[in-house]
């Protein structure tokens, strides 16, 4: 009998934590393992994506706080040999749950973000309260794993925790099913129009994204060259961007198209894609479009970017905020022309089989 894996998520709306956590339960599904996939509510675009092989658990409750007890029964009866979760304030649940069932459960958490930067925007007040939360359970977990060696760095210096204590391993990010998808058509009239270059963000409608810095660059750009900016995504800042959108005059040339299932296709055909976020932990749309032989430019905000792109090789980086330095280098790749060959080099630690290795020998360890 294989050893049961649970995967602990609040949901499976469409955030990166979300996928990554999704993408790492079907490594583990398709290596024989029996995996459950244990959602607080389960909703969200990605439940169509759970292939039959993964066991979905619904909690039913809405909000991660209400779902301590029963994880606590779940864990009793079930007594799976791992659980795997991502998020801070969902591997506190996770490490508290597992205590309480006085089960031999291991904990694995993934640390997703730079824990300073967010803590800097709190959301509400039970954001501030994390940290001493953190502080306190996080050295409970068997394994605390980070993103991106700056994610490492930031949680280590933010907890006052030993950096040793903490794993480095990527997200698995490429596969099969991204190239398949990549090759699938756009259902965007935009991208039918080859006189006309696109140009490409994907993520969340979020302070931490800052698309108005985008806009504005984007802004620079249409007084030099014809373009068109697709922005894929949904989030509370939506009202605030299309204002922006409105009050610039580029109503005709700005298009936030929503969530999509399938960026990788509207990745492989822009003429470049930006990243102008302020901080990130390890930004997979990054990998995603380097998979996906994207023209780059990303703000070498902490942290992932220059991890991702190796100090500029792969894409180029430019400072947080700055709109006409991010002007100026994508009307750079835009005169570039065609995107590069991918180097199989410049994505190899994000591929699926490498991921799930480590994730493996971090399990096997005692």
């Amino acid at each position: 009998m294989s050893k049961k894996l649970v995967f602990f998520l609040p949901s499976l709306c469409g955030g990166g934590a979300e996928r990554v956590t999704l993408n790492l339960a079907k490594l583990f599904a398709q290596n024989n393992y029996q995996v459950d996939l244990v959602l607080a509510k389960a909703e969200g675009p990605y439940l169509s994506q759970v292939p039959k092989n993964i066991n979905i658990v619904n909690l039913n409750v809405s909000r991660v706080a209400l779902s301590l007890l029963p994880l606590v029964r779940y864990l009793r009866k079930n007594k799976p040999y791992a659980l795997i979760s991502a998020m801070n304030h969902v591997n506190i649940v996770a490490i508290l749950a597992t205590k309480l069932a006085l089960v031999k459960t291991k904990v694995l958490i993934s640390e997703h973000s730079t824990l300073s930067r967010s803590l800097m925007h709190p959301e509400n007040f039970r954001s501030r309260l994390l940290p001493f939360f953190m502080n306190f359970f996080y050295p409970l977990a068997d394994k605390i794993i980070a993103v991106s060696h700056g994610v490492a760095d930031d949680l280590a210096k933010a907890l006052n925790f030993p950096r040793s204590k903490i794993e480095v391993i990527y997200n698995p990010v490429v596969g099969d099913e991204l190239f398949e998808k990549a090759n699938q058509e756009v259902n965007h009239p935009w991208f039918r129009d080859s006189q006309c270059p696109v140009i490409l963000a994907v993520g969340r409608l979020t302070e931490a994204k800052d698309f108005p810095t985008l806009i504005k660059a984007f802004y620079y750009v249409r007084q030099k060259k014809k373009a068109k900016l697709v922005i894929l995504g949904e989030g509370e800042k939506r009202t605030e961007l299309v204002n922006l959108i409105k009050k610039l005059g580029l109503d005709n040339d700005v298009d936030i198209a929503g969530f999509v299932e399938n960026p990788y296709s509207y990745m492989k055909r822009c003429s470049v894609f930006v990243l102008s976020s302020k901080w990130e932990g390890l930004p997979t749309v990054l990998v995603e479009a380097l998979a996906c032989g994207a023209n780059i430019v990303a703000t070498d905000c902490p942290s992932g970017p220059r991890e991702i792109l190796k100090n500029g090789k792969y894409g180029s980086l430019v400072n947080v905020g700055d709109e006409k330095a991010l002007a100026q280098e994508i009307l750079k790749k835009l005169e570039d022309g065609q995107n590069k060959e991918v180097l199989t080099e410049a994505y190899q630690s994000f591929t699926n089989e490498t991921v799930f290795n480590n994730y493996l020998k971090l399990l096997m360890q005692d």
